[in-house]
């Protein structure tokens, strides 16, 4: 009786030998295989064949994907220029939240934002973007070290938006002095009516860029 040779010595046999199929290449037209994509017997060449377009076809997906989201990023990219060019073209300090939260609104097409600040200096404690903050929203600020992306939980942040009744997904960003890992001294928030625009499982790196972006420009307006 003839031994039945283990599949795993036959594999590593033609591993250790890659000039087997040349000495014998008569077999890769006669050993037949039966394809799991039309079920018939196919020869060793042409199953080589469809599994090398089954790689191809994975890796046409897989350029598509990264292609994709290199558009992504570049779209994100070329709004975050323009947003802070509009921040940048503000000559007034006390203009600089209005810049801030219009270029979010026109540059990322955000339905709503707005910000607050704390401690801000004497001579803007009666500006909008000074007034309407509790002890609450303070505590709140202080303790969101990233930021906040998801549904809206009735935060008081989100309240202060135009429209807020009708604001079902949110953003919210501390606003920090440069190199602070502290307090904060402002929320910038921003909404929409789509519960889908802004969810936690969207990637943040931008957001925090917005919200560092965000602290540096308005940092001169504190106390």
């Amino acid at each position: 009786m003839t031994d039945t040779l283990d599949s795993a010595i036959v594999a590593q046999y033609l591993a250790d030998n890659p000039h087997f199929f040349e000495e014998h290449a008569n077999l890769l037209g006669d050993v037949r295989l039966s394809s799991p994509l039309t079920g018939r017997a196919v020869s060793l060449q042409e199953r080589q064949m469809e599994v090398m377009r089954d790689k191809y076809k994975a890796l046409e997906l897989r350029m598509a994907d990264l292609t994709r989201h290199a558009e992504a990023n570049a779209a994100i990219a070329n709004r975050f220029h323009s947003w802070n060019q509009a921040i940048l073209q503000t000559r007034e300090d006390a203009a600089v939240p209005h810049a801030v939260v219009q270029g979010l609104i026109d540059s990322f097409h955000v339905p709503a934002a707005t910000l607050r600040l704390f401690h801000v200096a004497p001579e803007f404690a009666g500006e909008w973007f000074a007034s309407g903050v509790s002890e609450d929203a303070r505590l709140f600020a202080n303790s969101l070290m990233a930021p906040y992306c998801g549904s809206n939980n009735d935060f008081e942040a989100v309240r202060w938006l135009d429209d807020a009744e009708h604001i079902k997904s949110a953003v919210i960003l501390p606003l920090r002095k440069p190199g602070a890992k502290g307090a904060a001294f402002g929320l910038l928030i921003m909404g929409s009516p789509d519960p889908e625009r802004f969810t936690s499982l969207m990637a943040t790196d931008f957001l925090v860029h917005i919200g560092e972006t965000a602290s540096v420009a308005l940092a001169p307006l504190l106390a």
